[in-house]
């Protein structure tokens, strides 16, 4: 057995020849040993023989495929890469994501209420107006629409890393339509499976709570006077990538999945087509981007959103969430504007510092780029699932001559940044642990009264070595993030199920029985299609559960800390993880 600090007996095949690498900052072990986040963790995992821990690796990969958990790359489905090594985090590092996410969701939506109303901050020399007005994501039409409770940014995702001093820093925000919520939910079910005897030993922060919270964002955000919203998710269908995500994140709430197909706008109003006829829908949580939501406003030649809703929203009749026009707010160039946002609108630091980023458009930042092409990281204003990206030292001189051209040809279009070695986590690789790069996106909702930040989040690892790029739609994977309570770890994890507790948002305007009434109410009205095709898609009678049994890997059965929902089984023709996440 190999001793790594804290005479801390480890695995040794697994771990033998594990080392970080360059300056990147390893979460699992520092010069001193190991670090206090992993201690008791790797304790356990060196009780087991390493065969066994390839086992359940491997069994994570097959529950993942068996139950459609999977991602599209380049029209392939492939399982989605869940890893057996958790990533953990302290309950004080927490704390500091925990208040910066917050900071900065506050933050924009203070600056998108100025976007969409008198401009402020244009006027007062925080940013410059043509910095907005050049955005592709800017909408003209929403000027002037004010949502019912003043929420815009209903959910959130705030994408962060960890440089070579272990610091925490913003790389980019997510406000328009966040995805990989479910990767949360469904990574945390298997891991609670597949280590047992690992996750007992920690008082890990639970993430069942997100379906709730989320319903109580989306029903406070209903239109004035409405007591009992009807809420709806709003899907591209069952083709879409991200469909399991929709899916699931409607059946945990309680509330319908529709297409466009399903709506119907009349007088300013939104309905849903049921066999009783038409019903009002007041908040819909759309899954899709602004351009196909209303052909009548955007692209005419849309077939996956519902002509007349942006009307219906402008006469306040049904909510959006997320607002029409908030990818302003998370367009990469106006991330260099927002340390400068928080203390304009918040009159406060940040609390999370971003990334040393250069604008293209400043004549002198593109002067010294361009020199220095070879020893950056440029990147699209309006790129997703890490496409466009190029990094400078791993590209080839016909790339960056490329590059060069398209900066000159479109300076607004593009920023540079400096290499940032991701932080690394212990990661199996060909039954062998290996230190991958890896960043976070914790997911924040919005009340209106509060802003809840899901303790853990999404992370997402970068598989091949050396890669910098984590996106699953770059053959990325991801890891279950741990979270621990104040008290950090215990010797026994209690076997009930925790009690689910609003964290952050107050719930108290709904109760247990306005949220059952919710559900009750939607479930007993029929809508057409959009059930026949859920119920049929998920490959599940109503009420049917689907489990993986734990004998399967020889561990013992045990009662899940996050009790199981049926809303987990899933059909993998169509279940896919969005592939841009």
């Amino acid at each position: 057995m190999k001793q790594i600090g804290n005479n801390l007996t480890l695995v040794s095949e697994l771990f033998s020849n594990y080392r970080a690498r360059g300056p990147a900052f390893d979460e699992m072990i520092s010069d001193e040993g190991v670090r206090a986040a992993y201690s008791a963790a790797l304790r356990q995992l060196g009780k087991l023989e390493a065969d066994e821990v390839r086992s359940r690796a491997d069994y994570l990969k097959s529950t993942y495929l068996d139950q459609g958990v999977t991602f599209d790359i380049g029209g392939e489905e492939r399982p989605f890469p869940l890893d057996i090594v958790p990533r953990i985090v302290m309950a004080d590092e927490w704390a500091v994501v925990e208040a910066g996410v917050a900071q900065r969701v506050r933050a924009l939506e203070a600056f998108l209420a100025d976007v969409y109303s008198e401009g402020k901050a244009f006027s007062d020399g925080v940013i410059p107006r043509r910095v907005v007005a050049s955005s592709p994501h800017f909408h003209r039409v929403m000027h002037g629409v004010v949502p019912p409770n003043g929420v815009r940014v209903h959910v959130s995702g705030i994408d962060l890393i960890r440089d070579n001093e272990g610091v925490f820093r913003v790389l980019e925000d997510n406000v328009r339509v966040p995805s990989g919520v479910s990767y949360v939910m469904t990574n945390r079910r298997a891991m609670f499976s597949a280590l047992p005897e690992v996750t007992s030993r920690h008082r890990i922060r639970p993430v069942e709570q997100y379906p709730l919270q989320l319903l109580a964002a989306l029903r406070a955000a209903a239109p004035h006077g409405i007591a009992d919203p009807t809420v709806v998710v709003l899907t591209p269908g069952v083709y879409n990538s991200a469909y399991f995500e929709h899916a699931l994140l409607a059946r945990m709430m309680g509330v319908e999945l529709v297409e466009g197909r399903d709506l119907v706008c009349r007088g300013g109003r939104v309905s849903i087509r049921t066999t009783q006829g038409l019903r009002p829908v007041h908040v819909i949580y759309r899954r899709l981007d602004d351009e196909f939501l209303d052909p009548a406003a955007f692209r005419a030649d849309s077939m996956l959103g519902c002509a007349g809703l942006i009307n219906a929203v402008r006469a306040g009749n049904v909510t959006l969430a997320n607002c029409v026009g908030n990818g302003v707010a998370d367009d990469k160039l106006v991330y260099t504007y927002v340390p400068n946002l928080i203390r304009y609108y918040l009159n406060e630091e940040p609390v999370i510092p971003g990334v040393d980023t250069w604008r293209m458009e400043d004549p002198d930042s593109r002067a010294e780029v361009l020199d220095r092409l070879d020893e950056l990281v440029l990147k699209p204003v309006d790129g997703s699932g890490g496409k466009g990206i190029v990094i400078g030292p791993a590209a080839s001189q016909r790339k960056l001559d490329k590059l060069r051209h398209d900066v000159l040809a479109n300076p607004r279009g593009w920023i540079a940044q400096p290499v940032v070695q991701l932080s690394t986590v212990p990661t199996m690789i060909e039954g062998k642990m290996a230190p991958r790069h890896v960043d976070l996106r914790p997911f924040a909702v919005n009340s209106g009264t509060g802003i809840y930040v899901l303790p853990g989040g999404l992370t997402r690892v970068a598989l091949p070595e050396g890669e910098l790029i984590v996106n699953s739609s770059q053959g990325g994977g991801s890891k279950d993030t741990w979270v621990l309570a104040r008290d950090g770890m215990r010797a026994q994890r209690k076997r009930a199920r925790p009690q689910v507790l609003p964290m952050g948002v107050p719930l108290a305007d709904i109760g247990d029985e306005g949220v059952q009434q919710q559900q009750e109410q939607q479930q007993q009205t029929r809508v057409v299609s959009p059930v026949e095709r859920v119920e049929t898609s998920v490959g599940v009678s109503p009420g049917e559960r689907v489990e993986t049994p734990s004998g399967a890997i020889g561990v013992p059965p045990v009662e899940p800390a996050e009790a199981p929902s049926d809303a987990f089984s899933t059909n993998r023709r169509h279940d896919r993880l969005e592939a841009s996440c």
